[in-house]
C-alpha cells in the first residue's frame, strides 16, 4: 500500500512514522508513506495556501490551485482507490471502514488546515471524506496519521502476531473482554480461574459473555 498525505505542516506528520510498528511496517516493504509540503505547490512568491473567503466571515481558507496541483501530479504517476479530505463533518472513522480500507493499493490524505478547503476542492477532488470524531482540531494531520495507522496495522505482515487484529475491539462489534497477564495473584487480586485452565472452549465461552457484558454496559449503541 502506498499512502500519500498532502500537508501544510509536514512536520506534523513525522514521528508517528518514525517509530514503532509503522515504522517496521515502513522498513519492510509493506508500505510506503510519503508526505507533501503543500506550499511546494504554491505559485505565490510567499507560498501562500490559502486566502480570505468570498463573503466575508472568520478564518481562512485553503486555495483550490495548490491542491489541485498536487493531486493533479500524483494522479499523474499513479492510479488512486481514493482521495481522503479529513475533516469534523466527514463520515466518522470505524473499525470496519479501517478494515475495507487496508486491501487498497493507494489513497492520498488531504489534510484540512485554517477554515477549511475551497469546496471546489469538495466538489470536484475527493472520493471520501472521513472524521475521526465530533470535535475540531487545529488541522488534520493527527487526524491523518489516526487514520494511516489503523489502516497499516492491517496490513498482512505489519503485526508479528497477525490474529491480534482479529480480537481488537469493534471486529465483532463488540469490545475486547479484560486481559490478565502474570502474576497470577498481585496484592490479593487473582486472575479469574478459568483463564488458569488450560480449557479452551471453557476459556472462549468466557471470554465471549465477557465481552458482550462489557458492551452491554459501555457501549450498547453497538449492540443495536
Amino acid at each position: 500500500m502506498r499512502i500519500d498525505i498532502i500537508t501544510v505542516l509536514p512536520e506534523l506528520l513525522r514521528s508517528p512514522f518514525e517509530a514503532s510498528i509503522l515504522k517496521r511496517a515502513i522498513e519492510k516493504g509493506l508500505v510506503e508513506v510519503h508526505v507533501h509540503n503543500l506550499r511546494d505547490y504554491s505559485t505565490n512568491k510567499h507560498k501562500n495556501v490559502d486566502d480570505y473567503q468570498f463573503g466575508g466571515g472568520a478564518g481562512m481558507v485553503m486555495m483550490i490551485e495548490p491542491i489541485d496541483a498536487c493531486i493533479s501530479k500524483l494522479k499523474s504517476e499513479r492510479d488512486y482507490d481514493e482521495v481522503i479530505y479529513m475533516t469534523p463533518d466527514g463520515e466518522t472513522l470505524t473499525q470496519g471502514m479501517a478494515n475495507r480500507m487496508s486491501l487498497l493499493k493507494n489513497i492520498i490524505i488531504l489534510c484540512g488546515h485554517y477554515k477549511g478547503v475551497d469546496q471546489r476542492v469538495r466538489d470536484h477532488f475527493i472520493t471520501k471524506e472521513i472524521s475521526i470524531g465530533d470535535y475540531v482540531l487545529s488541522g488534520g494531520e493527527l487526524a491523518a496519521a489516526v487514520l494511516s495507522d489503523s489502516i497499516i496495522r492491517l496490513i498482512p505482515g505489519v503485526l508479528s502476531n497477525e490474529t491480534s487484529a482479529l480480537t481488537d475491539s469493534f471486529q465483532d462489534n463488540l469490545l475486547s473482554p479484560p486481559i490478565y497477564t502474570r502474576p497470577a495473584e498481585y496484592k490479593g487480586w487473582k486472575v479469574p480461574d478459568v483463564l488458569l485452565s488450560g480449557h479452551n472452549a471453557n476459556i472462549e465461552k468466557w471470554r465471549e459473555e465477557k465481552a458482550y457484558e462489557h458492551t452491554r454496559n459501555r457501549r450498547p449503541d453497538l449492540l443495536e
